[in-house]
């Protein structure tokens, strides 16, 4: 009877099956591609609140009853990598697809909004014209944001089916509170900005670290950055200098799913615009000093600018140009907030008081 009794699976078994897994989620969730969609919730979150008569509590419940089904429906990692795709696609892959359809579509039109005028359109002469590296930059991006998302599956299967332990992300019924969304938030993105300065300074710009020649022979061949170009790096340079440090604040703080989908769609429409090489930017305060500092890094050969947001590089000395403080101020001198200020000012000075 002792024969009859299967044995343990062996370590290199449980290897195999985790290498398995992804393409086994992957294969099985195309098949019912058309079964996700109607259950995201999120989708309610846009299209309920245009019917005026349903109340708020009336659309958080249906949200609460969505999200619920589709938790119940469909195992965890399925769940996590469908939302983080459709997050990456819809937040950073499309929008930037479309800027590059723009750039090399109209690329008299596209120049006049450019920063770095002619040299930042992927079809220039610098980039090297209609045979340049534009669609290597495309391929390349698409690939890297994908293997991201396949790694996020891969340890989420990790934790859940070979170590048997609670998952990565948490994934419940539960609805994060909103002050624990802005405080994960917060505190994410900003050990995320200390990650970004130490991996990108340190693995990626240091002589003695192996991955510097593939991160210079790469990223740092752009004459400038245009659309798609966050993600445009070696692979293992993409995972240290991108994937890392967004994925490891979420891990290590255990974000609940949809808090770190609102936590990845900020980073992706920071990758998106920031990096579009356009000096018209939604949120300018922010996003153009962002811009301005990816810009002088990759411009100026990797000297400085290692951080994200510019506050690593403000308290560690490495500002290349003006630092973050003085990137507020001069977008504010670009938009004419003084002279509106005074404006304002002197018309209400004149009145008195009564």
């Amino acid at each position: 009877m002792d024969l009859l009794k299967s044995s343990p699976p062996s370590l290199l078994d449980s290897a195999w099956q985790l290498v398995q897994k992804p393409l086994t989620l992957a294969r099985g969730s195309l098949t019912a591609i058309t079964s996700i969609p109607s259950a995201i919730p999120a989708l309610s979150v846009f299209l309920i609140p245009t019917y005026a008569s349903w109340s708020t509590s009336f659309n958080v419940l249906f949200f609460y009853i969505t999200w619920s089904t589709l938790i119940l429906a469909h195992p965890s990692p399925k769940v996590e990598f469908w939302g983080t795709l459709g997050t990456r696609l819809v937040f950073y892959l499309l929008p930037s697809l479309g800027f590059l359809l723009f750039d090399s579509a109209v690329p008299s039109l596209a120049v006049s909004i450019k920063e770095h005028g002619e040299v930042a359109l992927p079809l220039s002469d610098e980039q090297g014209g209609k045979k340049g590296r534009w669609w290597k930059v495309a391929l390349v991006s698409t690939g890297n944001v994908l293997l991201g998302v396949a790694l996020q599956t891969v340890v989420e299967y990790l934790f859940t089916d070979v170590l048997h332990i609670r998952s990565a992300l948490k994934i419940t019924s539960t609805l994060p509170m909103p002050w624990g969304i802005a405080k994960d938030l917060f505190r994410g993105l900003f050990l995320r900005e200390i990650l970004t300065y130490a991996l990108h300074r340190y693995a990626l710009h240091s002589p003695s670290s192996p991955l510097t020649p593939h991160h210079t022979a790469w990223y740092h061949s752009l004459p400038a950055p245009y659309a798609l170009t966050a993600a445009y790096d070696h692979p293992l340079a993409y995972l240290v200098h991108i994937f890392l440090p967004t994925y490891l604040p979420a891990l290590f703080f255990r974000f609940h799913l949809l808090t770190y989908q609102m936590y990845l769609a900020l980073i992706s429409l920071e990758e998106t615009f920031a990096y579009s090489g356009y000096n018209i930017l939604p949120s300018g305060f922010i996003l153009g000093g962002v811009a301005r500092r990816q810009e002088r890094h990759l411009m100026g050969g990797g000297t400085g600018n290692y951080s994200c947001w510019g506050l690593a590089d403000l308290c560690m000395g490495t500002s290349v140009g003006s630092d973050v403080v003085g990137d507020v101020v001069e977008e504010g001198e670009r938009r004419g907030v003084g002279e509106k200020v005074r404006g304002k000012g002197k018309g209400t000075g004149g009145k008195k008081r009564k």
